[in-house]
């Protein structure tokens, strides 16, 4: 069984093209139905997150390109567009691949905690619509085990600066006494939670949490004393907060500039902070060229997330060699996976030559024949038969020049150097 991984991250592609290849949930049934008829892959699983989309595949071949066709095709792309950003992790290095991202090895910011939920619920999405399999279930288990490892064994995950907490970071370069500011956040996931709690540390008391689900939005509001609003009252609060964090799943803009427009109208030059942290973006880029508004996307906050990845140093080699272990065990459990596999189908090669001379010698005896006569040649065929096909395939290898295949034979069968003869008494057979 061959592996894949295929996909883009935040190394390798501005959000751009990032957002444009995101997989939006109301078109994941459609994604897994075509992916696989497109790759030839037995076995599929998408991951897409605001840092990356990637892909893993399992099948008997190497379907990379027809991949690249399908999800270029898929996102009404052409394959040129992607050719530079995408990366492809085969068989071992897929592997280890995974379980660096499971571990925050291969995020933004290194050792955050969310990237390993995401790559659960991939696993999830994957079983819920029957495309993960028994390859991809051990890996997906093996991957989330060594993940585990990871933030028990080291201090990778101590201290993380996540993504929410460098955009409250930014906030303080536009307002020095933030207590006096309003908050609008659009959202009520993870991440947003995440923001809201930064941003309370950092002294905002007035909070509004904007969210397609009136009761989710109040529930994450109040329990920082603020108010939840549905997203089409954005437009009656806009002039009046000074913060604007998004981070939803919407497949497009939810706030646009003519909206901004009208509300820069009545702040008399009141600055507005906004971070969009949303894959696709749900602030449209424009609203970037407006006086007043200081506007930063994910890729943005980099430079405020690389200033602790010096500190998490040590712990991130600890990591690796942990990662290096697991990569191992797995292909380990494959290995011996693939030798159960090929052991039970030379078992059922043999016992179905033995039934046949043991047939033969049944009739033999039916029909009068001696008894030690039938028995020898019971003895005689099925030994033939057993030997012939290895026979066949050891002169061939021979005379190839692939001496390897005679030394596996002697060790297999723990026979002695051709000048030792095989003694024949009951101890050694």
């Amino acid at each position: 069984m061959a592996l894949l991984t295929l996909g883009i991250n935040h190394r390798t592609a501005p959000v751009e093209l990032r957002e444009r290849i995101a997989f939006t949930p109301e078109r994941m049934a459609e994604a897994f139905s075509e992916l696989r008829v497109a790759s030839g892959a037995s076995e599929a699983a998408i991951l897409s997150t605001c840092n990356r989309t990637e892909l893993y595949l399992a099948g008997d071949d190497d379907c990379a390109a027809a991949v690249l066709r399908w999800l270029s095709g898929f996102h009404g792309l052409l394959p040129a567009e992607l050719e530079n950003a995408l990366y492809v992790y085969r068989d071992s290095e897929a592997v280890r691949h995974m379980m660096r991202v499971a571990s925050g090895l291969d995020s933004m910011v290194l050792g955050e905690p969310q990237i390993l939920g995401q790559l659960k619920d991939a696993y999830a999405l994957a079983r819920e619509h029957g495309a993960s399999g028994t390859f991809l279930t051990r890996l997906f288990e093996q991957t989330f085990t060594v993940a585990k490892r990871v933030r028990t064994e080291t201090a990778i995950g101590e201290n993380p600066v996540s993504v929410a907490y460098a955009a409250v970071s930014m906030a303080h370069h536009i307002f020095a006494d933030m207590s006096r500011n309003r908050a609008l956040l659009i959202g009520a996931g993870k991440t947003i939670e995440l923001v809201a709690k930064h941003l309370a540390e950092a002294g905002v008391r007035d909070f509004l949490v904007a969210n397609r689900t009136l009761e989710r939005a109040q529930v994450l509001a109040e329990a920082r004393g603020g108010r939840g609003i549905l997203l089409s009252e954005i437009p009656g609060v806009l002039a009046d907060v000074d913060m604007i964090i998004s981070s939803t799943a919407s497949p497009l803009p939810i706030l646009g500039k003519g909206a901004v427009e009208r509300a820069l109208k009545g702040r008399k030059h009141r600055p507005y902070f906004m971070v969009d942290i949303a894959v696709p973006r749900d602030i449209e880029p424009e609203v970037a060229n407006l006086a007043d508004v200081y506007l930063y996307t994910v890729d943005d906050l980099r430079h405020v997330i690389d200033e602790n990845l010096k500190t998490r140093e040590g712990a991130a080699r600890e990591a690796e060699n942990l990662i290096t272990a697991g990569t191992q065990e797995f292909l380990s459990q494959l290995r011996a996976l693939d030798a159960v596999a090929t052991l039970k189908q030379f078992r059922q090669r043999a016992e179905i030559l033995r039934d046949i001379e043991t047939e033969k010698a049944l009739r033999a005896l039916r029909n009068g024949g001696d008894p030690e006569t039938a028995l020898r040649a019971l003895a005689r065929g099925l030994t033939n038969k057993l030997l012939h096909e290895p026979s066949v395939q050891v002169r061939k290898a021979t005379a190839e020049g692939r001496v390897e295949v005679t030394n596996w034979l002697r060790e297999l069968h723990q026979l002695e150097t051709q000048d030792e003869p095989l003694s024949t008494t009951p101890e050694n057979l």
